[in-house]
């Protein structure tokens, strides 16, 4: 390997390790938040990126459909839940929530999915159409969970992720599909030529990493999540609604990965079960970040990307084992540090 295909490996490895690296974010919010491993947080991407390439095509994704059956259960989850607390005003809200931004999405969807309006009103639509459903999952399957042990979130996370798996065969085949970047530019640095779409993506990945620093830093929802994140019950008892901040967890996961899904479409054929090998590499990034250290799991994500762009080029058949064999003495050394607790 000479020096040109050595900086070529490490730029594909820092735009995968980009990617990984807002899935591993993800991961550490909901983990922290709601103590949820969220495995279906693939599918979100899958759905993303299939969802943008319906839209380039000019095609109503079948995602608006689904959106609309999560909506509808939401809101009956919701109104089992506190059927002995709601109001009408109560009633009303939860309705806005969870019926009425489907109903205007999927209209919204009806209206301009023909018309082929371009890349940015594509994008922004399919944030529209697949960032809800992650807090609707939460309310559906993990908020009545909430108080369970770890193991049983792992279980019924793995449950959500077979049930997205089927879903996504059902409403978008098992064809695979592209869509275009966000720019066809390319740029000259010394022997390196970096497509455009690369530096969409490392740029959109420290844009939401600022983001999410200011949010958690500055905003008083921010705040709460982190007092959820720390203490759950002392949480509750100053008054922060703890479901609430869930289902925000899982809406910045949700719009996360609806984010890496639209970015990554321009660069890979994604498939209905792509997802899975994508979230998996960004887990392993959030369990060397501890599941609880944002910047080392962001850290963490761009050697994961680094690794499989390097694996691919001395044996690529074993690239994806090698990736996840990374994780092995991460969780020996872990180990061997901790003491025993219960969980």
């Amino acid at each position: 390997m000479d020096a040109d295909i050595a900086l070529i490996l490490l730029q594909d490895g820092v735009v995968n390790g980009a990617i990984y690296a807002l899935l591993a974010l993800s991961l550490v919010l909901v983990f922290a938040v709601t103590r949820v491993i969220l495995i279906p947080q693939g599918e979100i991407v899958a759905y993303g990126a299939l969802t943008y390439a319906a839209l380039d095509e000019g095609r109503l994704p079948g995602s608006v459909w689904l959106l609309g059956a999560l909506g509808a259960g939401a809101f009956l989850a919701g109104l089992l839940a506190e059927r002995r607390v709601l109001s009408p005003g109560g009633v009303s809200r939860l309705a806005a929530e969870t019926l009425a931004i489907p109903a205007l999405v999927a209209a919204t969807a009806l209206l301009l999915a023909p018309r082929k309006p371009g890349v940015a009103v594509d994008a922004l639509l399919t944030l529209a159409i697949v960032t809800p459903m992650a807090p609707y999952l939460y309310r559906l399957a993990f908020q009545p969970l909430a108080e369970a042990s770890v193991l049983t979130l792992l279980i019924v996370s793995i449950g959500v992720h077979l049930v997205l798996l089927g879903l996504g065969l059902v409403f978008f085949g098992p064809e695979g599909y592209r869509a275009p970047g966000f720019s066809d530019t390319r740029f000259e640095l010394g022997s390196l030529l970096i497509p455009g779409q690369a530096v969409w993506i490392v740029g959109c990945t420290l844009a939401l990493i600022a983001a999410l620093y200011l949010f958690f830093e500055h905003t008083l929802a921010g705040k709460a999540l982190r007092a959820t994140a720390v203490n759950r019950l002392g949480a509750r008892l100053v008054g922060i609604a703890t479901a609430l901040s869930g289902r925000i967890a899982f809406l910045l996961a949700g719009l996360i990965g609806t984010l890496s899904g639209i970015l990554i479409a321009p660069l890979t054929t994604v498939y209905y079960d792509s997802g899975f090998l994508i979230g998996l590499k960004g887990f392993v990034a959030a369990i060397i970040g501890g599941l609880v250290s944002y910047p080392v799991a962001a850290l963490a994500a761009v050697l994961v990307g680094c690794v499989e762009s390097l694996s691919s080029f001395y044996a690529s058949a074993f690239k994806e084992v090698i990736v996840f064999t990374v994780i092995i003495p991460v969780l020996l050394w872990r180990s061997l540090r901790s003491t025993a607790e219960e969980e």
